[in-house]
């Protein structure tokens, strides 16, 4: 009889398999096993809360191979992720395969390598009810919250909509920031920049006009700043303050959840769903090239900055050996984690350091490379030195004005040789400035006057979104990539570019939910009920207990908005198109129902005309010039095809544009990215432009 090992996913099964050998067998669940069917409710709210799960429809057969290998196995250990998450489903096929609770079958792999596996498997353990009853409380709450509110909201503004209990908070957070852009009122003010030449010098440096001898000045006008420039004219500028010095910039921590998701935006422009499916695979276990399958990566859901001794020192033998020893730190990084982490597994973190990512580019996707490459240089530059810059500061003086020049030079590149952590907004470069020595006359190259208007906050980023969720105490790592596809999903925020912002529904239903449900979009109540989810992880307090305390607040508010709201009906500004319903006369428009858009008739009832919905492209079809129009496949992914269709055969996954191609005169397509390029895709023809 061999023991049998239940994963989730077939990669990570195939990949463990590859350590443990022969006596075992490692077999994939696929996921969760079992969950609260999605028909109903499925919680017995007068009965402290029961959960009624069932077997997930479609996975009855799998269940029951996973118990018949069961019945033949002289062993079962349950190696689902080590998460919350993780810590469910083993308990669910506990439940399923009749497996005692008190059972030592439990075992974790924090990284899918052989000494990973070793590990785990020398140390197994009983399931922890507590971190199940913590994913069981948030589960169910969820389930409450959703499933009692989204038919409120749908009979209040339309139907179809839900109201999710993360969700309407981040909605929130976009509609609020989206409400502080429209309240902001510029402010006029002005700066004035200088470039001066030493005396013996032939090279300019930049100064920005600081104030006079009694202090700072704003320059808040046209008048203010002109009477200062001929206050200026013919003066004579003389360096009277240097100060000279030396800074350390030290690196960024490894990564952890929030914080890949932010970079892999700034950097990749990914979404956050796309890096963690990518960070999943590298997880659970990729071919290589002349080393087999391996797990590339540690696990990728957590909130911890903590790093093993053995990777500590696999970096410094690495750093050591390619980049030479002044690249290491005195001594040996370790970070810090946040207050309130859970710290239950390492951060992110290649599992084996001397892996470069050169090194196994050509077993990998596109996707896993970037994300790799992006995982092993920030771990790698979060165990070199510091940059060391030089620094000058400097005061120039003319008529009793004073401007200040301060800049930098890199003395030795340190961490910075490998990685440079990304930024949100742009900044500016700092000036790299000249030597500069006190009492040294400067000649005027230029003074230069700007206007300038203080600026609204900006909108959220899917990266800013992120780290504001996270700075709130909002969700867990597990749950910002699914929170924001939904939001998105939904249409209740849109991007544009990379920013976000609410549509009209988006704000519709926050401020339905904010008048009614204060406390369920409020962000200090919502952060709060993540440390109470902590505690039931905890064993602190029983996770019904605190389900009982939130319901009972909830259904009275609940009763009382449908109580108030009776009859009432939110209306939104339609989407109104330029079609024209040829039965009335009306302009049609854009509504939403059970299946997505449709085009219907504003007279309705008395004028029941609906179309189907299309978007067009604004350009003629290639072969036909009929309209082309935006499809869509089973899953979602746009395509592109002809609104002629079946009579004309188009279709193609990149945009057509109405340039033509300089070379043979067809139309060019689009393929979208970073930087989008225009291709030509006639054979033969090659032409392309960024």
């Amino acid at each position: 009889m061999s023991n049998l090992v239940i994963v989730e996913s077939p990669a990570k099964a195939k990949t463990i398999k590859k350590y443990l050998g022969d006596g075992y067998e490692v077999v994939a669940s696929m996921g969760h096993v079992r969950d609260l069917p999605a028909a109903r409710l499925s919680v017995d709210i007068s009965h402290n809360f029961e959960p009624k799960y069932e077997v997930i429809k479609g996975k009855e057969k799998l269940v029951d191979e996973l118990q018949a290998k069961a019945k033949k196995s002289e062993k079962v250990y349950l190696a689902t992720d080590p998460d919350r998450e993780g810590e469910a489903i083993s308990w669910h096929l506990a439940y399923l395969l009749s497996l005692p609770l008190e059972e030592i079958d439990r075992v974790e792999f924090n990284e899918i390598t052989k000494s990973g596996i070793k590990n785990g498997m020398s140390s197994p353990r009983a399931i922890n009810i507590d971190l199940v009853n913590a994913q069981q409380a948030r589960r169910i709450l969820d389930r409450i919250v959703g499933y009692k509110l989204s038919p409120f909201v749908s009979q209040k503004i339309h139907r179809g909509l839900s109201a999710g209990r993360v969700q309407s908070v981040a909605v929130r957070i976009v509609v609020d920031r989206e409400n502080e852009i429209r309240a902001f009122k510029p402010e006029e003010y002005w700066s004035i920049d200088a470039k001066f030449i030493p005396k013996g010098s032939r090279k300019a440096f930049s100064a920005s006009l600081y104030g006079d001898q009694k202090g700072k000045i704003k320059v808040k006008n046209k008048e203010q700043a002109d009477a200062i420039l001929s206050d200026l004219d013919g003066a004579d500028f003389v360096i009277t303050k240097v100060k000279n010095g030396t800074r350390k910039k030290s690196p960024a921590p490894p990564f952890i959840t929030s914080t890949l998701q932010q970079e892999a935006s700034r950097k990749l422009n990914f979404q956050s769903r796309r890096t963690m499916k990518v960070a999943q695979e590298l997880y659970e276990g990729v071919e290589i090239e002349g080393i087999g399958a391996i797990g590339l990566i540690t696990y990728m859901r957590t909130d911890s900055l903590r790093i093993s001794n053995d990777a500590v020192r696999d970096a410094a033998d690495y750093i050591g050996e390619h980049f030479g020893k002044a690249y290491l730190p005195p001594k040996p990084r370790f970070y810090k984690s946040r207050a309130g982490a859970q710290d239950g597994h390492e951060a992110i973190r290649p599992s084996t350091p001397s892996l470069s990512p050169d090194r196994v580019k050509s077993s990998l996707s596109s996707d896993q490379y970037k994300l790799y490459k992006l995982i092993w240089e920030r771990f790698i530059a979060s165990q070199m030195a510091d940059c060391i810059q030089k620094t000058t500061q400097a005061d120039i003086e003319g008529n009793g004005y004073v401007f200040k020049a301060a800049g930098y030079k890199v003395d030795f590149d340190g961490f910075t040789k490998l990685y440079t952590e990304g930024k949100d907004e742009s900044e500016e470069k700092d000036n790299q400035i000249l030597s500069l020595e006190k009492d040294t006359h400067c000649k005027v190259k230029e003074i230069i006057p700007n206007q300038h208007f203080t600026q609204p906050p900006s909108r959220y980023t899917e990266a800013s979104l992120i780290k504001a969720l996270e700075e709130y105490g909002i969700g867990r790592p597990s749950t910002y990539a699914a929170t924001i596809s939904t939001i998105t999903g939904r249409e209740y925020v849109k991007r544009e570019g990379k920013t976000l912002y609410p549509t009209e529904l988006g704000e519709a239903l926050s401020n339905l939910m904010k008048e009614r449900f204060p406390k369920i979009v409020n962000v200090k109540f919502t952060a709060q009920m993540e440390q109470e989810l902590d505690t039931v992880e905890s064993g602190a307090i029983r996770w019904d207990e605190l389900l009982d305390e939130f319901y009972t607040d909830f259904d009275k508010s609940l009763k009382k908005a449908k109580a108030d709201m009776q009859g009432v009906k939110i209306t939104l500004k339609e989407d109104e198109t330029d079609i024209i319903c040829e039965k009335c006369g009306r302009k049609m428009v854009v509504k939403v129902g059970r299946y997505g858009k449709f085009i219907a008739c504003p007279g309705y009832p008395e004028c029941k005309n609906v179309k189907k919905y299309v978007e067009e492209v604004g350009v003629p079809c290639p072969k036909c010039g009929g309209d082309v129009i935006i499809k869509r496949t089973k899953k979602g992914k746009e395509f592109y095809g002809c609104s002629n269709y079946p009579n004309c055969d188009f279709v193609s996954w990149y945009e057509p544009t109405s340039e033509k191609c300089p070379q043979c005169g067809e139309p060019l397509f689009k393929k979208k990215g970073k930087r989008a390029t225009l291709f030509c895709q006639k054979d033969g023809c090659g032409y392309s432009k960024k």
